[in-house]
Protein backbone atom coordinates (compact mmCIF):
# COMPACT_ATOMS: atom_id res chain seq x y z
CA UNK A 1 0.00 0.00 0.00
CA UNK A 2 1.52 3.27 -0.85
CA UNK A 3 1.14 5.78 2.27
CA UNK A 4 2.13 8.75 0.40
CA UNK A 5 4.71 9.87 2.03
CA UNK A 6 6.99 10.23 -0.22
CA UNK A 7 8.89 13.38 -0.37
CA UNK A 8 6.65 14.63 2.81
CA UNK A 9 9.26 15.95 5.88
CA UNK A 10 8.58 14.45 9.27
CA UNK A 11 9.95 15.68 12.61
CA UNK A 12 9.94 13.26 15.44
CA UNK A 13 10.79 14.34 18.80
CA UNK A 14 12.34 11.61 21.42
CA UNK A 15 13.75 9.81 18.23
CA UNK A 16 17.24 8.44 19.55
CA UNK A 17 16.31 5.48 20.45
CA UNK A 18 13.13 3.22 21.20
CA UNK A 19 9.75 3.93 19.79
CA UNK A 20 10.67 6.95 18.53
CA UNK A 21 13.60 5.65 16.57
CA UNK A 22 11.82 2.96 15.09
CA UNK A 23 8.89 5.72 13.73
CA UNK A 24 11.94 7.90 12.24
CA UNK A 25 13.08 4.38 10.72
CA UNK A 26 9.91 3.84 9.29
CA UNK A 27 9.08 7.20 7.73
CA UNK A 28 12.45 6.93 6.24
CA UNK A 29 11.87 3.88 4.65
CA UNK A 30 8.53 5.63 3.22
CA UNK A 31 10.61 8.13 1.36
CA UNK A 32 9.97 10.73 3.90
CA UNK A 33 12.36 13.70 5.06
CA UNK A 34 12.95 12.88 8.43
CA UNK A 35 14.35 15.15 11.45
CA UNK A 36 15.15 12.78 14.02
CA UNK A 37 15.18 15.34 17.26
CA UNK A 38 16.06 14.11 20.67
CA UNK A 39 17.82 15.71 23.96
CA UNK A 40 21.02 13.45 22.47
CA UNK A 41 22.79 14.90 19.43
CA UNK A 42 24.94 11.61 19.31
CA UNK A 43 21.46 9.37 19.40
CA UNK A 44 19.73 11.76 17.38
CA UNK A 45 22.65 11.56 14.71
CA UNK A 46 23.05 7.83 14.94
CA UNK A 47 19.41 6.92 14.08
CA UNK A 48 19.69 9.85 11.02
CA UNK A 49 23.11 8.19 10.06
CA UNK A 50 20.88 4.76 10.14
CA UNK A 51 18.10 6.11 7.86
CA UNK A 52 20.85 7.69 4.73
CA UNK A 53 23.05 4.42 5.07
CA UNK A 54 20.06 2.88 4.08
CA UNK A 55 19.21 5.41 1.11
CA UNK A 56 16.83 7.88 3.12
CA UNK A 57 17.06 11.43 3.62
CA UNK A 58 17.66 12.24 7.45
CA UNK A 59 18.70 15.27 9.35
CA UNK A 60 19.94 14.51 13.12
CA UNK A 61 18.78 17.67 15.35
CA UNK A 62 19.58 18.20 18.85
CA UNK A 63 16.41 19.75 20.79
CA UNK A 64 15.06 19.89 24.07
CA UNK A 65 11.31 20.07 23.65
CA UNK A 66 10.94 21.70 27.08
CA UNK A 67 12.48 25.25 25.85
CA UNK A 68 11.04 27.23 23.27
CA UNK A 69 14.21 28.38 21.56
CA UNK A 70 15.15 25.11 21.03
CA UNK A 71 11.95 23.92 19.50
CA UNK A 72 11.85 26.93 17.00
CA UNK A 73 15.41 26.57 15.96
CA UNK A 74 14.77 22.84 15.06
CA UNK A 75 11.63 23.52 12.95
CA UNK A 76 14.17 26.34 11.66
CA UNK A 77 16.56 23.90 10.75
CA UNK A 78 13.81 21.55 9.23
CA UNK A 79 12.39 24.46 6.89
CA UNK A 80 15.51 25.06 5.82
CA UNK A 81 16.60 21.87 4.84
CA UNK A 82 13.62 20.01 3.36
CA UNK A 83 11.39 23.18 2.81
CA UNK A 84 8.63 22.68 5.50
CA UNK A 85 6.88 20.36 7.15
CA UNK A 86 4.25 18.04 7.25
CA UNK A 87 4.46 15.82 9.89
CA UNK A 88 4.92 16.21 13.45
CA UNK A 89 5.43 13.29 15.96
CA UNK A 90 5.32 14.24 19.55
CA UNK A 91 7.19 11.60 20.96
CA UNK A 92 9.31 12.94 23.47
CA UNK A 93 8.22 11.63 26.89
CA UNK A 94 10.19 10.30 30.26
CA UNK A 95 9.07 8.45 33.57
CA UNK A 96 9.71 9.02 37.40
CA UNK A 97 7.72 6.79 38.74
CA UNK A 98 6.38 7.16 42.50
CA UNK A 99 3.43 7.04 44.76
CA UNK A 100 1.95 10.49 44.69
CA UNK A 101 3.04 11.09 48.30
CA UNK A 102 6.54 10.60 47.60
CA UNK A 103 6.34 11.88 44.10
CA UNK A 104 9.19 15.37 44.35
CA UNK A 105 7.68 18.28 42.80
CA UNK A 106 10.44 18.32 40.53
CA UNK A 107 9.78 14.96 39.11
CA UNK A 108 6.13 16.41 38.76
CA UNK A 109 7.46 18.95 36.92
CA UNK A 110 9.55 16.98 34.16
CA UNK A 111 7.55 14.52 33.28
CA UNK A 112 4.57 17.10 32.42
CA UNK A 113 7.11 19.84 30.83
CA UNK A 114 8.37 17.13 28.70
CA UNK A 115 4.99 15.01 27.40
CA UNK A 116 2.44 17.92 27.71
CA UNK A 117 4.10 21.14 27.40
CA UNK A 118 6.48 19.82 24.91
CA UNK A 119 3.85 18.81 22.55
CA UNK A 120 2.26 22.23 23.10
CA UNK A 121 5.51 24.04 21.89
CA UNK A 122 6.34 21.82 19.04
CA UNK A 123 2.68 21.78 17.77
CA UNK A 124 2.64 25.83 18.07
CA UNK A 125 5.92 26.33 16.28
CA UNK A 126 4.83 23.74 13.43
CA UNK A 127 0.88 24.78 12.44
CA UNK A 128 2.04 28.26 10.65
CA UNK A 129 3.40 25.58 8.14
CA UNK A 130 0.89 23.54 7.97
CA UNK A 131 -1.32 25.84 7.57
CA UNK A 132 0.21 27.75 4.99
CA UNK A 133 -0.26 24.46 2.49
CA UNK A 134 -3.11 23.41 4.40
CA UNK A 135 -1.90 19.79 4.75
CA UNK A 136 -0.71 18.31 8.09
CA UNK A 137 -0.63 15.95 10.38
CA UNK A 138 -0.03 15.88 14.09
CA UNK A 139 0.56 12.53 16.24
CA UNK A 140 1.11 12.80 19.86
CA UNK A 141 1.93 9.36 21.41
CA UNK A 142 -0.36 8.54 24.57
CA UNK A 143 -0.39 5.25 26.43
CA UNK A 144 -2.34 2.81 27.69
CA UNK A 145 -1.69 4.66 31.32
CA UNK A 146 -4.37 7.56 30.25
CA UNK A 147 -6.34 4.92 31.72
CA UNK A 148 -4.54 5.67 35.17
CA UNK A 149 -1.37 3.18 36.49
CA UNK A 150 -0.49 3.16 40.14
CA UNK A 151 2.82 5.04 40.79
CA UNK A 152 2.51 7.53 37.61
CA UNK A 153 0.24 9.72 38.67
CA UNK A 154 2.39 12.41 36.97
CA UNK A 155 2.91 9.71 33.53
CA UNK A 156 -0.67 9.14 33.29
CA UNK A 157 -2.08 12.81 33.46
CA UNK A 158 0.52 13.52 30.79
CA UNK A 159 -1.16 10.96 28.54
CA UNK A 160 -4.17 11.70 29.58
CA UNK A 161 -3.90 15.59 28.67
CA UNK A 162 -2.56 14.80 25.49
CA UNK A 163 -5.75 12.93 24.36
CA UNK A 164 -7.36 15.87 25.55
CA UNK A 165 -4.64 17.97 23.42
CA UNK A 166 -5.35 16.12 20.57
CA UNK A 167 -8.73 16.24 20.43
CA UNK A 168 -8.39 20.35 20.44
CA UNK A 169 -6.03 20.57 17.71
CA UNK A 170 -8.16 18.31 15.84
CA UNK A 171 -11.20 20.66 16.32
CA UNK A 172 -8.74 23.90 15.31
CA UNK A 173 -7.07 22.64 12.71
CA UNK A 174 -9.04 20.56 10.48
CA UNK A 175 -10.47 23.37 8.33
CA UNK A 176 -6.92 23.25 6.69
CA UNK A 177 -6.83 19.75 6.40
CA UNK A 178 -4.66 19.16 9.10
CA UNK A 179 -5.61 16.15 11.14
CA UNK A 180 -4.42 15.80 15.16
CA UNK A 181 -4.45 11.82 16.30
CA UNK A 182 -2.90 10.09 18.98
CA UNK A 183 -1.49 6.48 19.39
CA UNK A 184 -1.32 4.47 22.72
CA UNK A 185 0.95 2.18 23.23
CA UNK A 186 0.62 -0.93 25.65
CA UNK A 187 3.38 -2.76 26.50
CA UNK A 188 6.15 -2.40 24.24
CA UNK A 189 9.69 -4.17 24.20
CA UNK A 190 11.82 -1.07 24.63
CA UNK A 191 15.29 -0.28 26.09
CA UNK A 192 13.71 1.97 28.22
CA UNK A 193 10.95 -0.48 29.33
CA UNK A 194 13.88 -3.51 29.92
CA UNK A 195 15.54 -0.88 32.04
CA UNK A 196 12.75 -1.25 34.38
CA UNK A 197 14.14 -3.13 37.54
CA UNK A 198 10.87 -5.52 37.60
CA UNK A 199 10.72 -5.91 33.89
CA UNK A 200 10.50 -9.28 33.65
CA UNK A 201 7.43 -9.37 36.48
CA UNK A 202 5.91 -6.86 34.28
CA UNK A 203 6.53 -8.29 31.29
CA UNK A 204 5.03 -11.79 32.45
CA UNK A 205 1.78 -10.20 33.75
CA UNK A 206 1.22 -8.46 30.52
CA UNK A 207 1.54 -11.40 28.48
CA UNK A 208 -1.10 -13.65 30.53
CA UNK A 209 -3.65 -9.97 30.21
CA UNK A 210 -3.26 -9.73 27.02
CA UNK A 211 -5.83 -10.82 24.31
CA UNK A 212 -2.55 -11.46 21.98
CA UNK A 213 -0.33 -12.86 23.73
CA UNK A 214 2.70 -11.25 23.39
CA UNK A 215 4.74 -7.73 24.08
CA UNK A 216 4.38 -5.71 21.73
CA UNK A 217 7.52 -4.55 19.18
CA UNK A 218 8.71 -0.54 18.64
CA UNK A 219 7.80 -1.41 14.60
CA UNK A 220 4.06 -2.12 15.78
CA UNK A 221 3.58 1.18 16.67
CA UNK A 222 5.41 3.00 14.31
CA UNK A 223 3.05 1.33 10.96
CA UNK A 224 0.41 2.69 13.17
CA UNK A 225 1.76 6.08 13.41
CA UNK A 226 2.67 5.94 9.44
CA UNK A 227 -0.86 4.89 8.53
CA UNK A 228 -2.15 7.82 10.45
CA UNK A 229 -0.08 10.07 8.77
CA UNK A 230 -0.69 8.94 5.76
CA UNK A 231 -2.77 9.97 2.92
CA UNK A 232 -5.10 6.90 3.89
CA UNK A 233 -6.35 8.42 7.16
CA UNK A 234 -7.28 12.00 5.94
CA UNK A 235 -10.99 11.59 7.40
CA UNK A 236 -9.64 10.70 10.77
CA UNK A 237 -8.54 13.10 12.94
CA UNK A 238 -9.59 13.48 16.97
CA UNK A 239 -9.25 9.84 17.58
CA UNK A 240 -6.97 7.75 19.90
CA UNK A 241 -5.44 4.41 18.26
CA UNK A 242 -4.35 1.70 21.21
CA UNK A 243 -1.62 -0.40 20.51
CA UNK A 244 -2.17 -3.07 22.98
CA UNK A 245 -2.80 -6.51 21.55
CA UNK A 246 -6.35 -5.60 22.71
CA UNK A 247 -5.57 -4.79 27.02
CA UNK A 248 -7.24 -1.91 27.99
Amino acid sequence: MDLGLSGKTAIVTGAGSGIGAAIARRFGHEGAHVVVSDINQESAAAVARDITDAGGSALGVAADVTDEAAVSAMVEQAVEAFGTVHILINNAGLARDGRITKMSESDWDLVVDTGLKGAFLCTRAVLPHMTDQKWGRIISMSSRAHNGNPGQANYSAVKAGLIGFTKAMALENGRNFITANAVAPGMIDTPFVRSHPAYEKIRDNAIKTTPIPRVGEAEDVADAVAFLASERASYITGDVLHVTGGRY
